[in-house]
């Protein structure tokens, strides 16, 4: 089921309020949490309750985190109840040792929201150790001359136990000789002395057999005894004396093996062989064998071993000098040792939050460290600094434990891992130190925009390329990780409308390359404004735009356009006219053309391709202005015809022609007279067949009149340049030559051609093409290439036939071959 709303708002609530309130009535709480449970208990046995003890609820726990941080895993926190639990076998006497009081701290660490809490718990002791003696069995020597009262020092018993549980008495078996008491050395500990009561006789008893027993307080009591064995020996007057009941040295805890600690000195005023006096370690701890050596002879005491401080600060050795009669002294030596800064701070990293996000704000907790010296006084005295990372700084928490917390914004793209240093030192003299390096991995966000590899683009693109050619390719880099730095690229935007743009360009999700839809035209689109933009996959998304500008480059697709000189309605080329007393230079029209392309593909250069008379016009190469280059002569033909080309600059270029018509003619109607009264003009067909009679029958003795006549007729033509028959109303005739004579396939270098105008009314000159109806196929028919229509506005070309246009060359092979077709 799920929680309604008002329960969930709730639960968050209280989230954010309990830290603040646990903050805010931190004072109201204990500084620490204590319990108290006996040694030995079983694990997962309950201590306490945390939850109910801190103020907590069972319901936030798995958001706290509570756990332990101890050097040792003696205890546990159940996750679901809170409950403090028991995790390892807990011996008092192994961890506190004999210490009336056993106390283990340890802190209670809750991860979200941060805080740490003390907790301290009593080891109580139960009696789980019995009294032992070292030895099963003593035996002392005894002087029959000893006098009742002269005490006996015994090997005391050890019982790991504290306090009521610990050894409490020792008690002697009944006999009649000896007693027993007990004493107490400086540091606490019990031990026996024997007493004699009465007199002892080697002679009537020389052994005796005591039971010493030791006795603790626990309930039931323990006890272990130990056999006494007394032998009575003859007589030794002195016994040993010490110069001092008690020795007191310092030593350092560096000092090293075998160094001399102490010479302890006992004299005996008997002579001989009873003064020979011998030095023991007498009920002493078993550590005192491990760290003492006791020369017997000298009674010099030196080092064994190494000592620390942080184990045990003091010692106390028991000496006993005897002599030969066993007759026996004691002394105690108390030797106290002095700290000395030998254990460098330790640093025990409790908790690491990592990987952390790069927008953590300023104090945002990334570690918790606690510190440890075993060292005492300013020896222990830890103080804890950040090595050389100013993004991060170390502040103090509670009681021994430290925070690094982040001193400002973290920057992922920047540095992605940190590896902190921590040093801790202590104040000892020399100081000594210690550091350990926490890792820190920075997580990504989503901070960081796709950045183009350029603030904006321009390409060239040539026209009439393929469609879904490759004409661009964009880039953006985004530095963060993952879908944060995975871009994709799309069009947004653009100079034409978005149905329109979308036919133009796309551009690839993934590689942002643009491509293009269509072939474009430089005549119609040159230059198109894109905007595409970048976006990453992070939430929420990024995105930066970026203009590219595509140029349109021009190709010379696109032949030059006459625009001038124009065709009339009907599509027959109109003319102009000319003054007949036109100067050279004088300007008679001018091809007007365009050409859509640009650039050198637009240049236009105009060439005359044929003229009716050259020589008597100039074109001007750039301008199309067309002038006459000399006044007209007599023997030039008052109509004249130009064709011009006009030419563009690409490579390869392209052309367009146009036809001039000029007429030299002071006015209108002396360029068009009436024709009304002219006469009909003569059958070609009939004149051509008289022609070819005449050539066949006189071929063979008229050869040279036939070139009489060719050359009449040219002086003929020579002498009326300009004159007009008239065939019919509205028709008119004119002669001139067509082009450069043919002399390789027997032509005369002069042809004739006959032009008539549609309606002596009109201002304009109809050229008619020629029909296949037009006469037999053995008729002459006009071939000349220079009237070819221009291909760019449809002209027409101008032969003449028909009984419109007659055009005739005459020449020898005419007259010779009468049925052969002749070649232009």
């Amino acid at each position: 089921m799920r929680p309604s709303a008002e329960t969930s708002g709730g639960a968050r609530w209280r989230q954010v309020l309990l830290p603040f309130l646990l903050s805010l009535f931190r004072g109201a709480l204990p500084d620490q949490i204590r319990y108290s449970i006996p040694e030995e208990l079983a694990k997962n046995s309950v201590v306490g309750n945390l939850v109910k003890d801190l103020g907590l609820r069972v319901l936030d726990l798995p958001a706290q985190k509570l756990r332990v941080s101890a050097e040792k895993d003696y205890f546990t926190v159940n996750p679901e109840s809170g409950d403090l639990l028991v995790g390892d076998r807990i011996d008092r006497e192994q961890i506190c040792g004999k210490q009336l009081l056993c106390i283990l701290d340890f802190d209670i660490v809750a991860e979200n929201p941060l805080n740490i809490f003390h907790v301290a718990v009593t080891v109580q002791d139960i009696n789980d150790n019995t009294p032992l003696f070292k030895q099963s069995k003593t035996d002392l020597k005894i002087v029959e001359s000893t006098k009742p009262g002269k005490t006996f020092p015994l090997d005391p018993a050890l019982d790991s136990d504290a306090g009521s549980n610990s050894l409490q008495r020792y008690h002697l078996n009944d006999n009649e000789h000896f007693d027993l008491t007990e004493k107490q050395t400086p540091d606490g500990r019990k031990y026996p002395e024997l007493i004699l009561k009465h007199s002892l006789d080697r002679e009537e008893q020389n052994f005796h057999h005591l039971v010493l027993t030791a006795v603790d307080g626990g309930d039931p009591p323990r006890s272990g005894t130990t056999q006494i064995q007394i032998q009575v020996t003859d007589a030794n007057d002195n016994p040993p004396v010490f110069s001092q009941d008690v020795y007191r040295v310092s030593l350092r805890e560096g000092v090293p093996p075998g160094f001399s600690v102490l010479r302890v000195t006992a004299t005996d005023q008997d002579e001989g062989t009873n003064a020979e006096i011998t030095y023991s370690f007498h009920n002493v701890d078993e550590q005192v064998g491990q760290f003492f050596n006791l020369e017997k002879r000298t009674g010099e005491i030196t080092t064994k071993g190494g000592f620390d401080f942080e184990i045990a600060n003091s010692y106390t050795l028991g000496i006993e000098a005897k002599d030969p009669g066993d007759l026996a002294a004691h002394c105690s030596v108390q030797v106290e040792i002095l700290d000395e800064n030998d254990c460098a701070p330790e640093l025990i990293v409790t908790s690491v939050f990592t990987p952390l996000p790069e927008n953590s704000p300023p104090g945002t907790v990334v570690a918790l460290i606690k510190t440890r010296d075993r060292d005492s006084g300013e020896n222990g005295d830890v103080y804890c600094q950040i090595l050389g990372k100013a993004e991060f700084v170390l502040k103090s928490y509670s009681k021994n434990f430290y925070k690094i917390v982040t001193e400002r914004a973290l920057d992922r793209e920047e540095i992605p891992e940190y590896n902190i240093t921590v040093m801790a030192t202590d104040r000892g003299k020399p100081p000594l130190s210690s550091s350990t390096t926490i890792t820190l991995h920075i997580a990504d966000v989503n901070d960081n925009a796709p950045v183009f590899q350029q603030a904006s683009y321009e390409v060239h693109v040539a026209e009439n390329n393929p469609p879904g050619a490759s004409i661009a390719q964009v880039s953006a880099r985004d530095p963060d990780l993952g879908p944060n730095g995975h871009v994709s690229y799309s069009l947004v935007a653009g100079d034409l409308e978005p149905r329109a743009l979308a036919s133009y360009v796309s551009v690839s999700a993934q590689s942002g390359v643009v491509f293009a839809q269509r072939a474009f035209d430089h005549e119609q689109l040159r230059a198109l404004e894109l905007t595409l933009q970048a976006r990453d996959h992070g939430s929420p998304a990024l995105r930066a735009n970026v203009s590219l500008r595509v140029l349109v480059g021009d190709r010379n697709d696109n032949a030059p356009r006459v625009l001038y000189p124009a065709l009339g309605p009907d599509g027959s080329a109109l003319f102009d006219t000319v003054p007949r007393a036109a100067q050279p230079g004088y300007l008679v029209t001018k091809v007007v053309a365009v050409d859509a392309d640009a650039g050198h593909n637009a240049w236009l250069s105009y060439h005359v391709l044929q003229a009716s008379e050259p020589g008597l016009f100039s074109l001007g190469l750039r301008t199309g202005e067309v002038r006459t280059a000399r006044a007209l002569g007599e023997r030039d033909a008052a109509r004249q015809r130009l064709l011009v080309a006009v030419r563009d600059g690409g490579q390869p270029p392209l052309s367009a022609t146009a036809t001039l018509l000029l007429v030299f003619a002071d006015s209108l109607q002396e360029a068009l007279p009436d024709l009304g009264d002219a006469p009909a003009p003569s059958d070609a067909q009939a004149e051509l067949q008289l022609y070819l009679v005449v050539a066949l029958a006189l071929i063979s003795v008229l050869f040279l009149v036939a070139v009489i006549l060719a050359v009449a007729l040219h002086v003929r033509r020579s002498s009326r340049p300009a004159a007009w028959g008239c065939f019919q109303p509205g028709l008119c005739v004119k002669a001139g030559p067509v082009g450069p004579p043919n002399y390789s396939e027997g032509t005369l270098p002069y042809s004739y051609n006959l032009c008539v105008a549609s309606q002596s009314a009109k201002t304009e000159f109809n050229f008619l093409n020629v029909t296949s109806e037009v006469g037999p196929p053995g008729e002459l028919l006009c071939e000349d290439a220079s009237w070819v229509p221009s291909t760019n506005h449809g002209d027409v070309g101008v032969p003449f036939a028909s009984d419109t246009v007659l055009k005739v060359q005459m020449g020898m092979f005419s007259l010779i071959y009468p049925n052969k077709k002749m070649k232009s």
